[in-house]
């Protein structure tokens, strides 16, 4: 009996010392670094960011069906004047049809205006954590959603997600999608991911918004992989 809840409480602290841990990126393997923000960085110099080594930055666009983030336009323009390839999520709404959500995004962002992929951040928000929506309810908005994305973009989009809606919503179903995963407690070396965020506390300069911190992320690749896949775009603007 003793060994019994000797080894519980050695496993009850071993997941607990897990959760509260953070994640530890091997560089050498992982070197190509990005940064995703909103308008909570506030006013961001992206000069400043592409100096700190930032070679990606997934930007808030939209999210549901209504809303616009209020920097989206300001962010996307001014990046353009980096080295640094861009993309642009949305916040996905368990509420809303997914082609009204479609029809936003695509209102927001136009396809010569991103390097990578559009980008779905679906996760959970107000109850949905304690009231999940059936897989059915969600494929029946994120079907035309993910359809409507990639006829205009003439790519894949790809699915911003945790693990918990990865395993109910997204496994199987959506595999097809490139799979961007936060897991800030550890690597998630058991599935298959293009991206990574591993902190939601990192701090760099060049930004000054009511968010102190910006979400650190990696590419699950080389720097040659990186630049074949996602080629040098032809159409930035000329710093001037």
């Amino acid at each position: 009996m003793c060994t019994l809840i000797g080894g519980t409480l050695m496993g009850t602290a071993a997941a607990g010392a897990l959760f509260f841990s953070t994640a530890k990126v091997n560089k050498a393997k992982y070197p190509v670094f990005g940064v995703d923000v909103s308008n909570y960085q506030g006013d961001i110099n992206w000069q400043e960011l592409e100096s700190q080594n930032v070679s990606f930055a997934f930007i808030k666009a939209t999210e549901g069906s209504g809303h616009t983030d209020e920097s989206v336009r300001r962010n996307l323009d001014r990046a353009a004047f980096t080295g640094i390839k861009v993309s642009a999520y949305h916040f996905f709404s368990f509420d809303s049809a997914g082609d009204t959500q479609a029809d936003n995004f695509i209102s927001s962002v136009s396809p010569d205006e991103i390097d990578l992929p559009p980008v779905i951040d679906i996760e959970y928000y107000a109850d949905k954590r304690s009231n999940k929506p059936s897989k059915e309810e969600t494929e029946k908005i994120l079907c035309p959603l993910i359809s409507r994305l990639e006829e205009h973009y003439g790519t894949k989009p790809i699915i911003y997600t945790t693990l918990p809606v990865y395993l109910r919503y997204i496994k199987g179903s959506f595999s097809d999608c490139p799979l961007w995963i936060r897991s800030v407690n550890c690597e998630p070396d058991l599935i298959d991911w293009k991206f990574w965020q591993y902190s939601d506390k990192g701090t760099l300069t060049g930004y000054d918004g009511e968010e102190e911190h910006i979400d650190l992320n990696v590419y699950n690749g080389s720097v040659e992989d990186f630049e074949k896949e996602f080629p040098k775009p032809n159409n930035k603007k000329a710093l001037s």
